[in-house]
């Protein structure tokens, strides 16, 4: 810990907040192994235990020191940075974790299809090499959807097929795709909250350099299981006060409105302070989990009480309100502005948590991951098990 604070120090000694430049501090912060030290050494990280993180950046919070702008590159640190860890090679984290970790460069996610949400290994996107070289760059054509924050991402996660003739499981290979490469067209989708935080994206022609492959060609499924688990966690896992967040807001709510307060609201509360303090918990350790490099099937478990509890809690927060509750300042088609949800109006909170049981899994997908692979229960049967992809009904 003594040599963890003597870094800290150095640091603001070498950087004064006050003086230097954001981007700059934050790249020094990197260098310094102090952007997330349970990273390995060298890769922005010391390779120590992920709970001393908290210390670090409580220590720099006070001296005025820039944050890496969490809440718009949510993609980036929770799930490509995990991802390319724990299956990038040395010239591609030399490229993408620097950059990613301080901001610079925002990423997205091109996974889910209009035929390929839930079933997510039957998607159709094509990924066709261009020669017969080892090396040869990939030509992707297809369509991805629900791609949040693609109208900022400057690169993207993506899988796609290149083996159709094998089971849809194996045929699937990983990639990063720079968002400015052309062929690729970005058109917004409407949400019930009237923003445009997500996106559809139509690849046409995308050039994809061989270099710019995660994994072996055909291992994109394992990538990707990867990825899906650090999403889910990520939902769950930041560091929170005990009452902070959605729970917060209610409390609040029940104090400044005890003209609405019933013995039947009252219980409700006191259920869900419960289950949101057992959430907290809980989350903290799947965080250092995930830390350690450790993502497993307990982060679809958690990511599916995150939904249920999240739009329970806002549902009681309106009862709260009574009238006020159907307030809604701003229905106009807009881009987001990514900040925490306390932040938001209590009818935004509402409507955005309708998306909870969707994003990220839709929780029926996730009570079949808990059922199998947490609770050993025999899986669904599947017929297109052995079938190759090119075979399969569509």
């Amino acid at each position: 810990m003594t040599d963890l604070s003597a870094r800290v120090d150095a640091l603001l000694a070498q950087c004064d907040p006050a003086t230097t430049a954001p981007q700059e501090f934050l790249r020094a912060r990197f260098d310094a192994g102090l952007a997330r030290v349970d990273y390995p050494v060298g890769r922005g990280g010391l390779g120590l235990d992920p709970v001393l993180q908290e210390t670090v950046d409580r220590a720099l919070s006070a001296a005025g020191a820039p944050g890496n702008d969490p809440d718009n590159n949510v993609i980036g640190l929770g799930m490509a940075a995990p991802t390319l860890l724990a299956f990038g090679t040395p010239e591609q984290l030399d490229r993408w974790l620097r950059p990613l970790w301080t901001g610079e460069e925002l990423w997205c996610q091109l996974f889910s299809e209009p035929g390929a949400g839930s079933d997510l290994a039957g998607l159709a996107t094509s990924a066709v090499r261009d020669g017969d070289a080892p090396d040869a760059d990939w030509v992707v054509n297809g369509q991805k959807v629900w791609t949040t924050l693609a109208h900022q991402a400057r690169w993207a996660l993506l899988v796609a097929r290149t083996d159709p003739t094998v089971p849809k499981h194996r045929g699937l290979t990983y990639f990063v795709v720079d968002m400015q490469a052309p062929g690729i067209e970005i058109r917004p989708l409407r949400q019930i909250t009237g923003e445009t935080e997500f996106n559809e994206v139509f690849l046409t022609d995308v050039r994809v350099p061989d270099a710019y492959r995660i994994g072996a060609v055909g291992a994109g499924w394992a990538v990707t299981q990867g990825t899906l688990m650090n999403e889910r966690v990520q939902y769950t896992s930041g560091p929170a006060p005990r009452g902070s967040g959605p729970i917060g807001c209610v409390v609040e709510a029940w104090r400044a409105h005890p003209e609405q307060r019933t013995a039947g609201l009252q219980t409700r509360l006191l259920e869900l302070w419960v289950d949101a303090e057992v959430a907290r918990l809980a989350a903290a350790r799947l965080g250092q989990q995930i830390a350690a490099g450790q993502p497993g099937p307990e982060g679809s478990a958690a990511k599916l009480e995150y939904a249920r509890l999240n739009q329970a809690i806002s549902s009681l927060e309106l009862d709260l309100l009574g009238d006020d509750g159907l307030r809604y300042a701003d229905y106009t088609t807009r881009m987001p502005v990514m900040e925490p949800e306390e932040t938001k109006e209590p009818g935004w909170r509402y409507l955005r948590s309708r998306a909870n049981s969707i994003e990220g899994g839709t929780s029926e997908i996730l009570r079949n991951i808990v059922a199998e692979r947490v609770l050993g229960l025999p899986a669904e049967p599947r017929a297109d098990k052995n079938t190759a992809w090119k075979d399969l009904p569509r």
